[in-house]
């Protein structure tokens, strides 16, 4: 009986870790919840602020949570050519994400609740990046080209998957922004770091032979 009355409090301590705040409330029901909601900028202080900051997990079956998950994927659609979105894009410092599937037929898109990369390959591509919240900014970055990821969908149902190529950076991508990372200051962490430069997509093709 005390390990069953331990094992309660700690599911509704989880529980309670995960519920909205009443801010994030009031933003996500903002309006008419079937709208976009306005994309963050780094140019505003305050807005810049909320990217830089690290999010955390969220309660999948919370209804709140559908009614950000919604709202986020009519900002992205709202954008020219977005092919992905993070939950603090949109001033929610929650781990929640939308990405475009160039690795699947018809090129979905798809939502990603507490999504979590559990392995990244050390094979990386180079190539070119922008961001819906940095104005007038792209550059060439580092990938790994293959990614192990877990997440859950919004009834609380477990997923992991392999995901390789341009689909691979944009979890990538999306992933960095629930750490507060940001491509400006990747770019500028990076300038000392060296990398051996590969051509990732021959190298794989020689390894299929």
């Amino acid at each position: 009986m005390k390990k069953i009355s331990i094992l309660f409090i700690l599911f509704v301590g989880f529980c309670n870790a995960q519920k909205l705040t009443s801010d994030e409330l009031s933003l996500i029901n903002k309006g008419d919840i079937n709208t976009a909601l306005p994309i963050y900028q780094t140019t505003d202080a305050h807005q810049h602020k909320t990217l830089l900051s690290l999010s955390s997990e969220i309660n999948p079956t919370d209804p709140n949570t559908a009614v950000l998950v919604k709202r986020m994927k009519e900002s992205l659609l709202s954008t020219d050519g977005g092919v992905g979105i993070a939950a603090p894009q949109v001033g929610i410092n929650r781990k929640v994400i939308w990405v475009q599937r160039f690795d699947k037929d018809g090129t979905p898109l798809e939502y990603f609740i507490n999504p979590v990369i559990v392995w990244r390959s050390d094979l990386q591509n180079l190539g070119p990046e922008g961001d819906l919240s940095i104005p007038d900014f792209r550059d060439q970055f580092y990938r790994s080209k293959v990614i192990q990821l877990e997440y859950v969908d919004l009834k609380g149902q477990k997923y992991s998957e392999i995901v390789e190529g341009f689909t691979a950076v944009i979890f990538q991508h999306e992933i960095d922004h629930l750490f507060g990372i940001l491509i400006s200051d990747k770019k500028e962490k990076e300038k000392n770091d060296s990398y051996k430069k590969i051509d990732a997509y021959q190298k794989s093709d020689l390894n299929k032979r």
